[in-house]
């Protein structure tokens, strides 16, 4: 267990300095490439390898952080419930999406995310929809208490909140990768909102809701309890997902955009980590479960 927490808080760390390294890379390095490239060979190799593979390395890290994470607090069946779901489903929207412009609209990748699934879609994409939108939907479960008070509502409020903080991730992320001196996909017809299609946020919104609903029902009513302490892994990956888009669009100028997201997901996020429970909560079950180990246990020792 210690070794997984050690592996799982390196992991975090270095997403987050990768991303760090990311904005100040794109934000000053690449402004000033010719400094880079009177390097000769060693920075044509340079800027060559980081603008191939310069978005991979920190999503690398946050995959493996929130699935080491999610196998430790929630178990491996849970996280894999939630993982098959997200990244089929995301991978069939994206492929789609590239392919015939629905439900997004008509956009293609550039270099910078990794080797593209069929050509069209980088194999990143669909893992990073995976831990961001576990990390939303965990914090929107635990901020309306859906394990305690197991209601129809509370569970499609969880879906539509979960999905909302993800869509409000990409208020800020769509100018930064599609709108900047160094863009990681393009629109092939730009959208009226800052560049961006209004369609494609409801797909966003559609496609992460249809995967938490997935999800959902895969969990069926297995009982998960995160209290707030549980809840600063994606409370963290969050924000600094959202941090790293909006440092990006807000040196291009886009505040709009970021502060809508910042409104709709940032607040949101934090209010519903604030709302969580603060010590773990016990159910009826949990306590008659607990008797009936200590029964058997005990029954054992007598035995013996």
């Amino acid at each position: 267990m210690r070794q997984s927490v050690i592996a799982e808080r390196v992991c975090l760390i270095s997403h987050i300095l990768a991303k760090v390294f990311g904005l100040v890379g794109i934000m000053l390095v690449i402004p000033n490439a010719k400094m880079i490239l009177n390097f000769g060979d060693v920075g044509q190799t340079a800027m060559q390898v980081s603008m191939a593979n310069g978005g991979v390395v920190d999503i690398i890290f946050g995959i493996v952080a929130v699935s080491i994470y999610a196998c430790r607090v929630l178990g491996w069946r849970t996280w894999l419930g939630f993982l098959i779901p997200s990244v089929l489903i995301s991978v069939g929207s994206e492929l789609l999406g590239t392919s015939t412009g629905f439900p997004f609209g008509d956009y293609s990748y550039l270099s910078g995310l990794g080797y593209k699934i069929g050509g069209l879609v980088p194999f990143t994409i669909p893992l990073s929809w995976f831990y961001v939108g576990l990390s939303a939907y965990l914090i929107a479960r635990s901020g309306l208490k859906v394990a305690e008070k197991p209601t129809l509502i509370r569970h499609i409020g969880a879906i539509a909140i979960g999905a909302l903080l993800f869509t409000s991730w990409d208020f800020a992320l769509e100018p930064a990768m599609s709108q900047t001196a160094f863009p990681f996909w393009y629109w092939e017809t730009p959208g009226d909102f800052f560049g961006t299609p209004y369609r494609n946020y409801a797909g966003w919104f559609g496609t992460s809701a249809l995967f938490m609903s997935l999800a959902a029902l895969i969990w069926g009513t297995k009982p998960i309890k995160l209290w707030r302490s549980q809840l600063v892994l994606p409370l963290i990956v969050y924000l600094s997902n959202f941090g790293f888009a909006a440092g990006l669009s807000l040196g291009d100028g886009y505040v709009i955009p970021v502060s809508l997201g910042f409104v709709l997901g940032v607040i949101p996020a934090l209010v519903l980590w604030l709302k969580s429970s603060t010590v773990p909560t016990y159910t009826v079950d949990d306590v008659e479960n607990a008797a009936n180990e200590v029964a058997v246990a005990s029954l054992k020792v007598a035995v013996k």
